[in-house]
């Protein structure tokens, strides 16, 4: 049984070979509507496609009903993004790690959005991020670990407040039980010395954004 979900979003994907590296074997592969289209070129098919389907050309959505593919149609007229039904569906399937592709670049509304609806409390004891392969986001609220190589940079941004008691390891400027606020940008750009990063806190809630220097 797959431990991990995978959700492609409709948004820019610039470089397609680092997404195919992310993913595994076993993963289940939903589409956020247009999503479909980074699957396909990547010579994949969805389990899943979902939302209000407008971005779906017809005849992408021939070959996927003939493929057996499900569809979960919901109206034009609603509240969510496609990519919140998305992971709204993906939450029903009980699996803890979730990985969301193509939801950072292209517009900034849809970015900033997209990086919002990982802060839900529901989301809390998932391991949830957006990640094109280059560049990864998330949040922690306590203890986390950033995976990479030495030279990869990696910043950290509090969110909606300040974040307070933050110890990190294996970064070249450390923090050493301190505090970070919004207006300020000291978490910015930093570099990883070794394979594993580590950042904890004891309040608040911080983004962690990791980009890649080197394509693995």
């Amino acid at each position: 049984m797959s431990e991990r979900v995978i959700i492609f979003a409709n948004g820019s994907l610039a470089d397609t070979q680092s997404v195919r590296r992310l993913i595994g074997p076993e993963d289940v592969l939903l589409a956020a509507d247009g999503g479909t289209r980074h699957l396909l070129a990547l010579g994949r098919i969805p389990s899943v496609i979902i939302g209000d389907l407008d971005s779906l050309p017809p005849n992408i959505r021939r070959s996927m009903e003939r493929a057996g593919v499900s569809m979960v149609e919901h109206p034009r007229d609603k509240n969510e993004t496609d990519l919140e039904l998305a992971l709204d569906y993906a939450l029903g399937r009980d699996l803890r790690e979730i990985v969301i592709v193509a939801a950072l670049g292209g517009r900034l509304d849809q970015t900033l959005g997209n990086l919002a609806l990982l802060t839900d409390h529901r989301l809390s004891t998932f391991d949830i991020r957006l990640d094109d392969g280059v560049e990864e986001a998330f949040f922690t609220r306590g203890i986390c670990r950033v995976r990479g190589e030495a030279g990869d940079v990696v910043s950290l941004i509090p969110w909606g407040g300040p974040v307070t008691g933050i110890v990190t390891e294996m970064l070249r400027w450390p923090l050493q039980g301190e505090m970070l606020t919004p207006e300020k940008t000291r978490g910015i750009s930093n570099e990883m010395l070794g394979d594993v990063a580590g950042v904890s806190l004891e309040s608040g809630l911080l983004l962690v954004i990791h980009r890649r220097q080197h394509k693995s």
